[in-house]
């Protein structure tokens, strides 16, 4: 056996991999080693992966007082003394996470809990880290003893890089990747994020999962193929892989009962079981398949999620239950929507505005159909949700970004405002969420009475609209730019409104468009995908609402 078998129960282990090789990785090239890294070049010869650990983790810049092997052998028996080392109780900050033996023998089991204890004393600043125990248990396989493992464990965490983000370890850095995580799903896996709207009664505790599905359920062969990947190119490469298993599990899952009435343990168990429905090369082709946001995109949409939370004062552990009852039964009353209508929409909107109850701003039994009153009590809130019942009995919505109070900047003239987060959508006769796209039907302006001038107000404005014919350094359209203090040519077009009518550009070409007395309405098509549009061509509206997003904690 090699030197870095000490830990290892070759029994357990995968029977293609190499015990022993003196083989070494000779690469400088960034990208040539993370091609290398995707492609599995050391992922069959157990100690060239020993050494790429080393040395990648050999690399992270640290804090200058990082714990290295030698503070562990000075503090070990401090700290552990003559305890059994399989009883050892573990920090709080673990928060009850699994302890994965993976492949370990005994000897390695024990010394997992050692090293964690030893961590624990090290870096008091560690409020939450549920993911410690697998990163130590895998790192493990790869170390000649406890020490060394230990180092590694402790470079990781002491990192600091500002824009090189590694392992959460606070509780709002952990929800608000949870957060992420689920608005990612919901952008990227709309059938899979359907079903668990259908299966569960907080979207988000599933979500909540998303770490321990990589850091605890997956098999030793898999997280180490995403171990290899994530050195090498950070944080963004968990989200993919949870998004990939996650498409897997509604793929193969599609049409089959759950195997118990708890879709959390459902997938956990599909997770575990991954071996059965796709390889560890497959998946990593099927996460890597994902156009994901740049790493930048996602950062700004985590600082977004976590300033959220902040403004409600969930930073520990003990108020997660209290944050997700937007949609009460009790208090929620609307002419139009069913209070499960209303949380199949909630389930849709971004994380940090879900954490919010709804509030009833505009109704046209209450305040009439007029345009002017639909701006005075939409002004100043931000974001709104649209809900609108036709007299054909058809109700359809849109989800918008933007305060209604951009549209002056324009002047007299139709303006175009609103971010990528803007979404339309149909209750019935079928739920459809229709997926973002900028405007692009300026006829949708065009009525009956006045073919023209519309028409040509909206073209002129598009035309005349300042979009950098070079976008490679814009910032996708999916985050409000006001939120991030960026220059406005990152905001897009998705809502129009002048004193004479409200446009909504929709997804798959959909599109929406009412006049100024809200009695009637358009709707744009373009077939895409054959969805079904939104309601009839030409409606007349029965009844409309304009919800905003009333803040939890002041309730």
């Amino acid at each position: 056996m090699d030197e870095y078998s000490r830990f290892v129960d070759w029994d357990k282990m995968d029977a293609t991999i190499q015990t022993q090789d003196s083989k070494e990785l000779i690469c400088t090239d960034f990208q040539e080693f993370k091609q290398l890294a995707r492609q599995g070049c050391w992922a069959k010869n157990h100690s060239l992966r020993a050494k790429v650990y080393l040395k990648l983790i050999g690399n992270i810049p640290c804090r200058t007082v990082t714990p290295d092997a030698n503070v562990y052998q000075d503090i070990v028996v401090k700290i552990i003394g003559k305890r059994n080392t399989g009883t050892l109780p573990l920090p709080e900050f673990v928060d009850n996470s699994l302890v994965p033996n993976y492949c370990l023998n005994a000897e390695g089991i024990g010394a997992v809990r050692k090293i964690i204890c030893c961590i624990a004393n090290q870096f008091p600043d560690i409020s939450f880290c549920p993911a410690l125990p697998s990163v130590v248990a895998l790192l493990l396989h790869y170390s000649r003893d406890e020490a060394e493992c230990f180092e590694m464990v402790c470079r990781i965490l002491a990192c600091n890089d500002p824009s090189r983000r590694l392992i959460d370890q606070t509780f709002l850095a952990f929800e608000s990747s949870c957060m992420t995580f689920g608005d990612l799903v919901n952008k990227y896996c709309q059938a899979a994020h359907k079903l668990m709207v259908a299966v569960s009664e907080d979207v988000l505790e599933v979500y909540s999962d998303w770490q321990r599905w990589l850091f605890g359920e997956l098999p030793l062969v898999y997280v180490a193929r995403v171990f290899d990947v994530f050195l090498v190119e950070g944080y963004k490469v968990l989200y993919r892989i949870a998004l990939a298993l996650l498409k897997v599990f509604h793929k193969v899952r599609t049409g089959q009962p759950m195997e118990s009435d708890n879709v959390q343990q459902d997938i956990r168990a599909f997770v575990r079981d991954i071996a059965k429905s796709v390889s560890p090369e497959k998946l990593l082709e099927k996460a890597f398949a994902i156009r994901l946001f740049s790493r930048k995109e996602i950062q700004l949409l985590h600082m977004a999620n976590e300033k959220a939370l902040q403004q409600k004062g969930i930073t520990v552990k003990q108020k997660r239950q209290n944050v997700h009852l937007a949609v009460h039964a009790e208090n929620f009353k609307s002419e139009i929507v069913s209070v499960k209508e209303m949380r199949d929409i909630w389930s849709w909107i971004p994380e940090r505005f879900a954490l919010c109850q709804p509030l009833l701003l505009f109704t046209t039994l209450e305040h009439g159909c007029s345009l002017n009153r639909f701006y005075s009590h939409s002004e100043g809130h931000e974001p709104t949700l649209l809900v609108i019942k036709t007299t054909a009995k058809e109700v359809c919505g849109a989800y918008l970004s933007t305060d209604w109070s951009e549209r002056r900047r324009g002047g007299n003239k139709l303006s175009f405002f609103g971010t990528g987060e803007c979404f339309v959508f149909r209750l019935q006769p079928e739920v459809e969420r229709y997926e973002w796209v900028i405007i692009k039907h300026p006829e949708l302006a065009m009525t009956t009475s006045e073919p023209g001038a519309k028409s040509t107000q909206v073209s002129t404005v598009l035309s005349s609209s300042s979009i950098p014919s070079d976008s490679s350094d814009r910032l996708s359209p999916f985050l409000a730019a006001r939120h991030f203090n960026l220059p406005s040519k990152t905001a897009s077009m998705f809502m129009a409104g002048s004193n004479e009518c409200i446009i909504i550009g929709g997804g798959d070409g959909q599109a929406l468009y009412l006049d100024a007395d809200l009695n009637h309405g358009r709707t744009s098509h373009c077939n895409t995908f054959n969805n079904q549009p939104l309601c009839s061509e030409n409606f007349q509206i029965s009844a409309m609402e304009v919800w905003g997003f009333k803040d939890t904690m002041n309730v």
